[in-house]
């Protein structure tokens, strides 16, 4: 049985001080892909070093929506360089939150208009972070997104999963699908297609039950993957490698 996490954050600094233990942690744990998020320069930098020794990595790098308010001209600048440079397998995680008082609409707006421009310009997929801005979010989708996308820790309605599908989008899941209020979660988990189903962490945060209170790492998501064969009935073999098979699709790669 082999396990993906599609959204990490180990070179967080809460995280990185222990990265060899986390990523040991990982190999003994059959967690055989990991796609690092990288929200700041110097975390996408570590990544890179790690993926030279660990070739399971793959990373996306990407202007988290509430850090978008300070952007400079040449933040996008270096952006480009590093989708121009093959360094990135993913631009993430972008995309809208207005779950905060202070929340500019229309920075973010732009800032995620733009970057999914880069990703269409050199054919990367996108990580999307949706908080509390479903429809905004989707309608730029629907608009701009000309490559594959995650709804990353999906937390929305069977209704919101669907149309993300029909528009070629991927639904993740992440430890709240575990937890006791996890609302319309095992509905999306039941209904949509296997194709189209990924796993996260989005460690540190979200741990999954019996973990809950733990700080969150990539060993953990086997208990998310789990929650979704219970609640699909389905074969664990069969969905392990489904998933690994999604994860791929998504990236563009071979294996």
């Amino acid at each position: 049985m082999r396990y993906v996490d599609s959204h990490c954050h180990i070179t967080f600094d809460r995280l990185y001080g222990r990265i060899d233990e986390i990523l040991d942690n990982c190999q003994h744990s059959n967690v055989s892909e990991l796609l690092i998020i990288c929200c700041q320069r110097e975390e996408f930098d570590r990544a890179k070093q790690l993926q030279l020794q660990y070739p399971f990595i793959r990373i996306a790098y990407g202007f988290y929506p509430c850090d978008t308010y300070d952007l400079q001209e040449q933040d996008y600048q270096d952006l480009e360089k590093l989708c121009q440079s093959g360094d990135l397998d993913a631009i993430g995680e972008i995309g809208l939150d207005y779950h905060y008082d202070d929340t500019d609409k229309e920075i973010q707006k732009a800032a995620l208009i733009r970057q999914i421009d880069l990703a269409n310009t050199y054919q990367l997929p996108i990580s999307i972070h949706m908080r509390d801005a479903t429809y905004d979010c989707m309608q730029i989708l629907k608009q701009y997104a000309k490559t594959p996308f995650i709804m990353h820790c999906f937390s929305g309605s069977v209704e919101t999963a669907w149309e993300a599908v029909r528009m070629g989008g991927y639904i993740s899941f992440a430890g709240p699908l575990t937890f006791k209020n996890a609302r319309s979660l095992p509905e999306v988990a039941k209904t949509i297609p296997a194709d189209r189903i990924l796993t996260e962490t989005d460690c540190p945060y979200l741990t999954p039950v019996p973990h809950r209170g733990k700080e969150n790492e990539p060993m953990y998501v086997s208990f998310t993957f789990q929650k979704l064969c219970e609640l699909r009935e389905a074969d664990p073999e069969m969905l392990s490698e489904q998933i690994i098979q999604n994860y791929h699709r998504f990236l563009n790669v071979s294996k």
